[in-house]
């Protein structure tokens, strides 16, 4: 028996779900698997796919709302977009729909590569961006330590979706845990080797979003952390 696991949100597992309808199938992705015509239903798959969505950019619009409490003298927030992603554009418009309902005017700077990241946070800056987004997106994962640098340069205070940007020294992360998705991606991987079909395992979501700052880069920034945000925060770093 062999399963493929695609762990790299919906490029690869498309791409895997494009190169076979035979063998089973593990995803993790951040978005809607019915959408991107991964599986037909949630709670029935059907087919050769089966996975865990980890709904990483369905809290894009909230990100935002807790980025105001954290810097709530900013009147422009910028967002870290990768154009290359497909849910490039939904993210863009729920952003744009959150930051009318908080009023407040938002700063889109795309970076879909190495050399774009270090351009799109000096065009931030130009433009005159004081807090940042960093929007939920895998090529962005694959340069965290990077990104966090940036904004770190750049005096932004940011908003991640992972806990591992704030324990590498990003301010502020709000998403699931990333490592109980990737434990149910290998439950299912096992499950299917003693013979369960994919088409049978219901795609599982998160039920639980954790809220994650870091004081020492608080301090090092300057910005004070408001007694609201460290009261509903799962895990403050000191």
């Amino acid at each position: 028996m062999v399963v493929l696991v695609a762990t790299g949100g919906e490029p690869s597992a498309l791409a895997a779900k494009a190169a076979t309808s035979t063998i089973p199938i593990v995803f993790s992705i951040g978005g809607d698997p019915v959408k991107f015509g991964l599986v037909a239903s949630l709670g029935r798959p059907g087919g050769n796919t089966t996975g865990v969505s980890l709904l990483t950019t369905a809290p894009e619009g909230k990100r935002l709302g807790l980025l105001k409490e954290l810097a709530p003298g900013a009147g422009v927030f910028g967002v870290l977009i990768n154009p290359n992603s497909p849910a490039a554009e939904a993210q863009v418009r729920a952003l744009q729909e959150a930051a009318s309902a908080i009023g407040r005017q938002i700063q889109i700077a795309n970076a879909g590569n190495d050399p774009e990241l270090a351009a799109a946070f000096a065009t931030l800056v130009q433009q005159r961006a004081t807090a940042l987004l960093v929007t939920a997106d895998p090529f962005f994962d694959t340069r965290r330590d990077r990104i966090v640098a940036l904004a770190g340069r750049f005096k932004l205070p940011a908003i991640y979706q992972f806990r591992d940007y704030a324990v590498a020294g990003g301010l502020m992360s709000y998403g699931i845990s990333i490592t109980d998705g990737y434990r149910q991606v290998g439950v299912y991987t096992g499950q299917i080797l003693k013979g369960a079909k994919p088409a049978d395992l219901p795609v599982q979501q998160p039920t639980k979003f954790e809220l994650v700052i870091n004081l020492k880069t608080a301090n090092a920034l300057g910005v004070k952390i408001s007694d609201n945000l460290l009261s509903i925060a799962d895990e403050v770093i000191e």
